[in-house]
């Protein structure tokens, strides 16, 4: 299906442009968002007249994006999340709980503008990218954490408040050599207790 693009979309084409896409992708998810128009006759020559309003538009939207992106820049978000020794977390952080977490810090942001490259389900600090504008993509921090103070401590040592592999095996080796030492005390009491 060939459609007319009213905003840039990445890997597609900017504002204006003329492409040739997939019937679900253009039907699903371009034309009911607005993104794109069918490109007919009739679509395109009214675009061409409308153009230059839409781009001042447009323009006007950008540099709207660009003054909160400068509000928005260097945010960290906190997250609090119950989650095994090990990091796991149970269930996974979604695009909502993000923008809901952004908009309590007095910003209007939609789940849609958050952009996940795959679903967080484990504590640690995570980079992820915030739409404000096509042409406008913002990185925040989120620090995803038990506690608060796990999340302070992560904060500092920029790496997740969790139990390794390593140490859950250190830490058995340390319980089992404990036993064999308090073992080999009580033998050694009941043996001294029997000589006297």
């Amino acid at each position: 299906m060939n459609i007319i693009l009213t905003e840039k979309i990445n890997n597609l084409g900017k504002l204006g442009d003329v492409v040739k896409v997939k019937d679900g992708y253009a039907r699903n998810y371009l034309l009911p968002q607005g993104k794109a128009i069918r490109a007919t006759k009739d679509n395109l020559e009214s675009f061409n007249k409308e153009k230059s309003r839409i781009e001042a538009e447009n323009e006007s939207n950008k540099k709207d994006a660009q003054k909160l992106s400068e509000r928005i820049e260097g945010l960290s978000i906190i997250l609090i999340r119950p989650a095994s020794e090990t990091g796991q977390l149970y269930g996974s952080v979604s695009k909502r709980d993000i923008s809901n977490s952004i908009n309590e810090n007095n910003f209007s942001i939609t789940h849609r503008q958050v952009i996940l490259e795959k679903p967080i389900k484990e504590l640690g600090i995570q980079k992820i990218n915030i739409s404000l504008h096509p042409e406008v993509i913002l990185p925040i921090t989120l620090n995803i954490a038990r506690t608060l103070e796990e999340a302070k401590t992560q904060e500092k040592t920029g790496s997740a408040v969790v139990q390794t592999k390593e140490e859950e095996n250190t830490n058995d080796l340390v319980s089992e050599h404990s036993l064999d030492v308090s073992e080999n005390e009580e033998k050694k009491t009941s043996a001294d207790d029997s000589s006297n």
